[in-house]
């Protein structure tokens, strides 16, 4: 095996790490945000918001990222009304495509996971704060939100790793972080093996620091369901 060409394959691709950080952390942070919004219309109670979300999460969950992926970059131009408007300049753009699409689908399984938590929650402890005169909000911020997201991390770890590794799509749409990088390497050395090597290894770290990120927030989060220690007996 040749270990100069693997360094300096290995080189190359850590210079694009930077564009699948950016890539993820937007993607995570508007798809989070998104399914707030959604999760809130599917437990909200209203039939006409609850179906919407239905609708929205059936739709992203049920129909291939990379379709997605593609409708958005290729097919958003198709329409005069987005062509034409102030928005055109940004959504022409391959990474700003990237982003939406990752963050749309995230959106769709996250609100999912964030739900199950919600549902997670003891009705007994609702009933407590209603008892005490808690508002809606401050039940939400101080009951209901904690417990749900505790309740929601492990899968929501999950889908996080997914989406680090669902970055490596955006390069079909011309964004150039690792995948796409490496295929252009591939191109042009026909070195398949090892290039693609080097590319999973840095997969694994970004996932394995993510993990064990995920992991330390989930300790941090359920101090109370760990045992104090027993004072030892004399």
């Amino acid at each position: 095996m040749d270990f100069t060409f693997l360094a300096s394959t290995m080189l190359t691709l850590l210079k694009a790490v930077p564009t699948t950080l950016i890539l993820f952390s937007l993607s995570i942070f508007f798809g989070g945000l998104l399914a707030l919004v959604i999760v809130t219309m599917r437990v909200s109670g209203n039939r006409y918001l609850s179906g919407f979300a239905k609708g929205y999460i059936f739709v992203f969950r049920g129909s291939p990222l990379l379709i997605q992926m593609f409708l958005v970059f290729y097919g958003l131009g198709q329409f005069g009304v987005i062509r034409y408007s102030f928005l055109w300049p940004f959504l022409r753009e391959p990474m700003v495509c990237a982003v939406l699409s990752l963050a749309l689908c995230t959106a769709g399984y996250t609100a999912e996971i964030f739900r199950g938590g919600i549902r997670a929650v003891s009705p007994k402890e609702i009933e407590a704060a209603r008892s005490i005169g808690m508002s809606g909000f401050l039940m939400v911020r101080r009951i209901l939100a904690p417990i749900a997201f505790r309740h929601a991390l492990p899968a929501y770890s999950t889908e996080i790793v997914l989406m680090m590794k669902s970055t490596a799509l955006a390069s079909l749409v011309t964004v150039w972080e690792v995948t796409g990088v490496a295929q252009r390497l591939i191109s042009q050395t026909y070195r398949t093996m090892e290039v693609f090597l080097c590319a999973a290894i840095i997969y694994l770290v970004l996932n394995f620091i993510i993990l064990q990120g995920m992991a330390l927030l989930e300790y941090s989060l359920s101090r109370h369901r760990r045992a104090a220690p027993q004072p030892l007996k004399a």
